[in-house]
């Protein structure tokens, strides 16, 4: 029997392909469309199938006899190459053979047939020459190890084993996968004799158990789409469930649903949206497909089954997992496994986690734990020694934050001494400009020069541009780039140098036509913008020519910096225009720091995401200007943050290493100073400041 990984990297290498010719009748071997969407292929690494199966179908198997163990349904609505379904197989193989080994072998041995009969799940009896025998489940191999019989293995699979997907290549090689696993330790003697005594084909029919279909999407698509082609049916796949597995929704659905569901992006979804708003509640309108995958694994469990998928993260904080956050907490959450930024998925960028949940009331809490790194030896071990308990009803619906109690305790009281920072600066938080082809529109000092010589009034749309790299910790920001701000609205021919500059670009920036059909379009998205024109409506232009704080977007701790200089910056930042210093500190602080990553999205190498819907939470202490001491407080932070300000400015003039050295010290203790600060104007103890350093490690 081919090992999971092996199959996984078939799966891989095979199914996720197709070959085509081009122009020239080159063959060409391709992700599918459906593949790229997705990202490529994503297998799941052994031991977490290990672990999804080991903590779904063992609980059910405890103290079950053999006939309650016939009736267990385990399904994977999603199975690809099967890799879920097969380790599901092994582990039902092995606890069959042991429960026979516990409770059959002792009454063989001593022949008390009767007691075998009622023991075993029904099964039709077959005739030997003595006449009609009773079909043991078990015999002895070589070396008097107990083996269970190939029939007893098919019966285990077709009793037990389920998958769907809607690759048609993908189901028959599940199917090759678990048919080679029924014959795994066979060989052509023992197989023979046992076919010989009980009459059968060596291998199963599984097209009742494996079935090719959309998991997503019933027939009832052709209500509303009742135009729907033949090809573009055939192409959708619909999937009635309860007409494909009626044995199974006799008795009211599966007992387990485990899997790893496709990672397609929102974008690729947009002919079933309509669908899925009218069909899940979990529905966003930017959610990815995993956000249904959960619903609809859920939803084919019968009371008391268990679900467990590993899925990407996001759905914890992003907006569009608002819904999912909300129909959780309406579910009986069981564990939640964070694996935060670590790779798990060899070559792909995914941040995982791994959920599970009961078709049951909700509970008051349920299991976390935040895997740190994945050098552990079993990861059932690690989860054992790192989980805590999580209040289920304390969790927000604006984004789920899985601190353990003393931190979670510790945010909550960070929460209450102040006001968000949205609420603190009147909602005036602005994205950077997005201007849909930086090639055209962000050029260099010479360009620039070059376009003011020919037209002076050419700098009148000239900015400084900032990129998100370009941000630094209170740090004047310096960029070699400028950006060609034409917003809407601007008359092009007033700007002829710039219009002419940017007519090389003209067919790639036209916006697309919505009306377009072709398969591809050279231009940038639909929009109501002109083709010199940047991409986004930039009505808060003005900000940026005001005092403001900037944010990049992807940091690992807080890098805000301060401009006085009219600088623009890009889409991976954002800007809060103000002149506010005290602001600016208490955001530069570890206590803003532990709040943010708290709730932000993770990404690779330990980077957060300080997006304004994140960095909009922060709780900032505002200050009573009718209390002295507060006013002191507030002096004390603006003199702190102009100090910082002034030596970081000094930094990049230091004449030697020992002068850089010593405002580098410096800059170090004024930053503690500020730190010192913020715990005093949230009142936080020596505990709490502890939890918050061990935190913000910089």
């Amino acid at each position: 029997m081919l090992p999971a990984e092996i199959l996984g990297q078939i799966y891989e290498q095979f199914l996720g392909k197709v070959i085509r010719l081009d122009e020239g009748h080159n063959a060409l071997v391709e992700d599918k469309p459906e593949v790229k969407k997705a990202g490529g292929v994503k297998y799941t690494p052994a031991y977490i199938v290990e672990y999804i199966v080991q903590n779904t179908i063992a609980p059910l198997l405890e103290g079950k006899t053999m006939q309650e163990a016939a009736n267990l349904r385990v399904l994977d609505p999603a199975c690809g190459s099967g890799s879920f379904l097969i380790v599901a197989y092994q582990h039902l193989l092995d606890w069959h053979k042991e429960w026979y080994i516990q409770n059959l072998v002792p009454l063989m041995e001593s022949g008390r047939m009767a007691e075998i009969r009622r023991l075993l799940p029904a099964a039709p009896a077959t005739k030997s020459r003595k006449g009609r025998s009773l079909e043991l489940p078990v015999y002895q191999g070589k070396g008097e190890e107990w083996k269970l019989t190939t029939a007893e293995r098919k019966r285990i699979l077709l009793n037990n084993i389920f998958g769907v997907d809607i690759d048609r290549q993908a189901v028959e090689v599940t199917k090759l996968s678990l048919l080679l696993k029924v014959l795994e330790g066979e060989n052509e003697e023992t197989i023979s004799k046992q076919l010989k005594l009980f009459a059968e084909r060596a291998l199963p029919d599984l097209s009742r158990n494996i079935k090719c279909g959309n998991s997503l999407v019933g027939w009832d698509i052709l209500k509303d789409n009742p135009g729907l082609s033949g090809e573009e049916i055939a192409r959708i796949n619909p999937f009635d469930w309860e007409r494909e597995f009626p044995e199974v929704f006799l008795k009211d659905g599966f007992d387990v649903v485990i899997g790893n569901p496709p990672y397609v992006r929102q974008e690729g979804l947009g002919e079933f949206k309509g669908y899925f708003q009218k069909h899940y509640k979990v529905y966003h309108g930017t959610a990815d497909l995993y956000t249904y995958f959960v619903e609809r694994g859920v939803s084919l469990l019968r009371e008391a089954g268990i679900f467990s998928y590993i899925v990407a993260n996001k759905w914890m904080r992003a907006n569009y997992g608002a819904p999912l956050r909300r129909w959780l907490k309406e579910q009986c959450m069981e564990e939640i496994i964070d694996f935060g930024d670590l790779q798990v998925f060899q070559g792909a960028t995914t941040y995982p986690c791994i959920m599970r949940i009961k078709k049951s009331a909700p509970k008051t809490s349920f299991d976390v734990t935040q895997v740190k790194t994945q050098d552990f030896r079993d990861l059932g071990e690690y989860v054992r020694e790192d989980h805590y308990s999580m209040n289920q009803k304390a969790l927000e619906d604006n984004g789920w934050s899985l601190a353990d109690e003393r931190t979670q305790s510790l945010l909550d009281k960070i929460k209450s001494k102040g006001v968000t920072l949205g609420e603190y600066v009147g909602g005036k938080i602005y994205y950077g400009i997005k201007t849909g082809l930086n090639e055209a529109f962000v050029i260099d000092e010479v360009t620039r020069a070059r376009l003011i010589t020919e037209d002076p009034k050419s700098g009148e749309l000239i900015k400084p541009f900032l990129a998100g790299r370009d941000i630094k910790r209170y740090e004047q920001p310096k960029s070699d780039k400028y950006l060609i701000f034409t917003r809407h609205g601007v008359n092009i021919d007033d700007y002829p140098a710039i219009k002419e500059y940017l007519r090389q670009f003209k067919d790639r920036l036209m916006p697309k036509p919505k009306n377009w059909t072709g398969i591809e379009w050279n231009g940038r998205k639909p929009g109501a913008y002109q083709w010199y024109e940047i991409q986004d409506t930039i009505d808060y232009y003005e900000e940026f020519e005001k005092p403001k704080i900037i944010v990049p977007a992807i940091v690992r701790a807080a890098s805000y910096a301060y401009d006085r200089t009219s600088i623009y910056s890009n889409d991976k930042t954002s800007i809060i225009p103000t002149d506010d210093l005290y602001l600016l500190g208490i955001l530069c602080s570890k206590v803003a720091d532990i709040v943010i990553h708290s709730i932000s999205s993770t990404k690779q190498g330990g980077y957060y995401e300080y997006k304004p819907m994140y960095v909009s939470q922060i709780p900032i202490r505002s200050i009573d200007f009718s209390d002295p001491a507060d006013v002191a407080r507030h002096d004390r932070m603006v003199s702190l943050v102009e100090k910082i300000l002034a030596l970081h400015k000094q930094l990049p003039e230091a004449a030697t290493p020992h002068e850089r050295t010593a405002l580098q010290r410096q800059i170090e203790a004024t930053d503690g100073q500020i730190d010192a600060l913020v715990y005093e104007l949230y009142a936080l103890t020596e505990e709490e400041i502890g939890i918050v350093e061990e935190a913000n490690k910089r």
